[in-house]
């Protein structure tokens, strides 16, 4: 999975909100061994919170607080600006089935699946405890109606139906699970099951820390269908006849919010990433562990409540978009260009420092020669934090621009 780096601002809970937040959101491509390194560093910059044995931390009794780990994080620059305890893997219960959605998401986006796609119901699905929406051997429904009981109800036999359609089997699915953590930087996670169900006598509990589980709804909110899944409040299953209620309570009562996924066990405690939008701003909230039901909606609803109120986004630009820069065409239908926007940029702030200086440095060529395709790169744009660069971003050629008729070029190509 391609993702730009993960940035941190971290202590709003402090009157002073930590240091400014200036990040510029680029839609560019970074490779996934760029990735993984960036979250290396991160994972080594937190080693001194970081427990030091998953089997340890997973087991560690619950200290008198209202959670055990906390992140907040915006996704499009990949700003943290709030963690409490965010490296510590502990026991995901349902949250496990965020790296289902996210691998269905990816392949409806691929064209490898269809949302009308049927799936039948295994013998081993339909034995599947917890909750469920009582699946029978034999029994089909489409791709689309299995999410939303794995999404909105947290179904584990639809979340194995659906990975034995995908994989084969669950354990096939389970080491897809770890790929793709690995392939995110996930380096506090490990999969050992497709829905996070308890583990049985000689299992493990399937783990994640709470800047991994940010790191993943970073990566889902790129497909849409996911939140169009997550933000379901109540739907029906089974020709109207179950009634799928979303076990994430913010989707009812965080004004903006429409998604995660929730989970819970004893041993895990009440899990919920949470993620809401506001205005031109999203925010995702992941709280861990909290040992009352409800109080991990209190405090992710507190969380992004102080984002929202404490940073703003500023955009400058949008993919697509002209510029305001000209640049001549030599030999060529039209005399002249304005390049446009080859990614979305934006500045992401904490509120009150507004004054920090941004300026664009545009490196473009005073010419072009035809022919020129469309979307061909013309030059780049530099965006400057108190003359520091920040980001690069590709400006294009807004359409396709055609040698002149008459001209030598157009004689010497229509010779060839």
């Amino acid at each position: 999975m391609d993702s730009l780096p993960v940035r941190r601002s971290v202590g709003f809970r402090s009157s002073a909100l930590g240091a400014l937040a200036v990040i510029i959101a680029v839609t560019v491509l970074v490779s996934g061994s760029a990735a993984r390194s960036e979250a290396a560093r991160l994972h080594r910059a937190k080693a001194a919170v970081a427990p030091e044995d998953e089997a340890e931390s997973a087991s560690r009794p619950r200290q008198n607080v209202q959670y055990v780990e906390a992140c907040v994080l915006e996704p499009v620059t990949g700003t943290v600006i709030f963690e409490a305890n965010d490296h510590q893997p502990w026991p995901t219960a349902s949250l496990a089935k965020m790296m289902l959605m996210y691998i269905v998401a990816q392949k409806l986006d691929e064209g490898s699946l269809k949302l009308s796609d049927q799936i039948t119901t295994s013998a081993k699905a339909s034995k599947t405890g917890g909750s469920q929406v009582y699946l029978k051997e034999g029994e089909t429904f489409s791709l689309d109606d299995m999410m939303k009981a794995v999404v909105v109800h947290s179904a584990n036999d639809a979340s194995v139906a659906v990975a034995e359609y995908i994989a084969g089997s669950t354990d096939a699915f389970v080491a897809l699970m770890n790929q793709k953590a690995a392939e995110l930087g996930m380096k506090d996670t490990h999969y050992y099951s497709v829905h996070g169900l308890p583990p049985g006598p000689g299992q493990q509990a399937d783990l994640a820390s709470a800047f991994d589980l940010a790191i993943l709804a970073r990566a889902m909110l790129k497909y849409p269908q996911i939140i169009k899944w997550s933000s379901i409040d109540d739907t029906k299953f089974r020709n109207g006849t179950f009634d799928l209620r979303n076990t994430n309570h913010m989707v009812r009562t965080y004004p903006g919010c429409d998604g995660l996924k929730t989970g819970f066990y004893d041993k895990a405690g009440f899990n919920v990433v949470a993620t809401a939008r506001r205005g031109n701003m999203r925010l995702v909230a992941v709280v861990l562990g909290t040992t009352h039901k409800l109080t991990n909606f209190k405090m992710a609803s507190e969380m992004m409540s102080q984002g929202f109120l404490n940073y703003d986004m500023h955009s400058f630009a949008t993919k697509g978009a002209a510029t305001n820069q000209t640049v001549a065409v030599v030999g060529g239908a039209s005399d002249k260009i304005k390049p446009v926007w080859g990614g979305d940029a934006a500045v992401f702030m904490k509120r009150g420092d507004e004054g920090k200086v941004i300026k664009v440095d545009y490196k473009l060529p005073p010419a072009v020669s035809a022919p020129i395709r469309a979307g061909q790169q013309i030059g780049t744009a530099d965006v400057l934090e108190n003359g520091k660069p920040i980001a690069t971003i590709s400006l294009l050629a807004p359409s396709a621009v055609a040698v002149a008729k008459g001209s030598l070029v157009a004689r010497l190509l229509g010779r060839l």
